[in-house]
């Protein structure tokens, strides 16, 4: 009798842990795709730089950076995206996928915007730009900890007429 409740309890007790800890895992992927979503429409979007204060680790390095060397944490990121969004005052990046894991984000988004400021020594142009990324994000305790991305900026550069 006592192999039969043990044959019964053990399989319920493993499928009680089995999805304790897929609860889990959702619960923090589904954390992760909100710090990406903040990230992009707070911070890129609206201009919020005190956002990245809550989003990002003090630590935070920037593998892939618009300017050479940055300092770690918020500091080096806040004056990439204002330089960035002086460039293109009406700056926008749409989301189109999001994968997240436990501890990753990987987002494809493409990046609009009309070149009406001076953009990291381009003279304004006042020419539209539609231009896709891929950014992958390191994510710790609930803060991004290390960014890597990929940007067509060849053809970014096509449609601002800076390169043929």
């Amino acid at each position: 009798m006592k192999h039969y409740r043990f044959s019964i309890l053990l399989p319920l007790l493993f499928a009680a842990c089995t999805q304790t800890t897929s609860v889990t895992d959702r619960t923090t992927e589904n954390r992760n795709k909100q710090i990406i979503q903040t990230y992009f429409n707070e911070a890129w979007n609206k201009g919020r730089l005190n956002v990245l204060d809550s989003i990002l680790s003090k630590n935070y390095i920037n593998h892939t950076p618009s300017t050479p060397n940055p300092p770690k944490g918020p500091a080096g990121l806040k004056p990439i995206i204002t330089a960035i969004r002086a460039g293109f005052p009406d700056l926008h990046y749409e989301i189109k996928d999001i994968i997240v894991t436990n501890n990753r984000a990987v987002a494809r988004v493409v990046m609009t915007g009309t070149q009406t400021g001076t953009l990291f020594g381009i003279a304004p142009t006042g020419k539209h730009v539609e231009v896709n990324q891929i950014n992958i994000e390191k994510i710790e305790n609930g803060k991004i900890t290390e960014h890597w991305r990929v940007t067509d900026e060849l053809a970014m550069m096509k449609q601002l007429g800076v390169v043929k």
